[in-house]
């Protein structure tokens, strides 16, 4: 009892005790099932045949699986067209409503909805947007004599579709990042460009975007983080389809884990996907240096 007395005096023993519950959830629920994955990428399990290791096989299909190169070059088409257009919108969105207006409040809070929204929810209204027969956007091109395609089920327009889906649900989010950025600019710099005579534009480019950049540089790392894992847009929306022009990785991993039981082939992939973001990741860390001002 003397030598547990002492303890309750330290406050590295309260800190232990309270974050044991959350260490073990740590330890079972990601790291546990990460390394797991990485031992299953090694193997060609599938839920059914007996546990043994096939080496890189797995790795080496990858590079041969036609689906695959597919697939990634969806991936990275959509993080291409998502990630700049979503943060230019949201920059801009943040400069309005960083401005003294009217029923401010509720501009802010309607432009968040779409995040705390479900994606099922979410999926549903877009889809009835995009309806070909009875969809509001083919019914507003109308007015104008165009003839809208089968947004949905169009390999050429399906991608953009999902897209513009998965870019009005996130960009709450980073107007949200944006706006705090904003807010904590001091005016000083502001008036004393107005006593010099600057220009509105002036200031955005050489005053705001610069001390805006280390937030932009995490919005632009969490964005292209969330692109490279989308999924739920994807399945909801279209399931991969029209011709796969919408399948990603993370779906294509899910077919194959869960659809296929192919358990083997989708871990290599799953730690393929890791390492593409970890080496982009790197990669903005490195150059972030050269561009954001703190």
């Amino acid at each position: 009892m003397k030598s547990i007395k002492p303890l309750l005096y330290k406050d590295g023993f309260w800190a232990f005790l309270m974050l044991f519950p959350n260490l073990i959830g740590f330890l079972m629920f990601l790291l546990l099932p990460v390394l797991a994955t990485f031992v299953i990428s090694f193997s060609d399990w599938n839920l059914t045949n007996s546990f043994h290791f096939n080496g890189i096989d797995n790795y080496k299909e990858l590079f041969q699986d036609p689906v695959f190169i597919q697939v990634m070059g969806n991936t990275f088409y959509f993080t291409l067209a998502s990630v700049p257009i979503g943060i230019v919108i949201s920059l801009l969105l943040a400069v309005i409503l960083n401005q003294k207006l009217r029923f401010i409040r509720f501009y802010r809070a309607a432009f968040f909805i779409p995040v705390i929204s479900s994606m099922v929810a979410v999926s549903v209204i877009w889809q009835w947007i995009y309806n070909p027969e009875y969809g509001l956007l083919n019914y507003a091109l109308s007015w104008f004599g165009i003839d809208g395609p089968a947004w949905l089920t169009d390999p050429h327009w399906a991608m953009p579709t999902v897209i513009v889906t998965s870019i009005w649900k996130s960009l709450g989010f980073n107007m949200l990042i944006f706006l705090a950025g904003l807010q904590s600019i001091s005016d000083s710099y502001y008036e004393a460009a107005d006593i010099e005579g600057a220009k509105w534009y002036s200031k955005f480019w050489r005053i705001t975007l610069p001390l805006l950049s280390p937030t932009t540089f995490f919005v632009t790392v969490m964005s292209i983080i969330n692109s490279f894992q989308v999924f739920d847009t994807v399945y909801l929306m279209t399931q991969g389809g029209p011709a796969r022009s919408t399948s990603v990785l993370v779906y294509y991993i899910f077919q194959n884990a869960f659809q296929y039981f192919h358990m083997g082939y989708a871990s290599a992939m799953a730690y393929v996907l890791f390492f593409i973001v970890l080496i982009i990741t790197f990669i903005q860390f490195w150059r972030q240096k050269k561009w954001s001002i703190y």
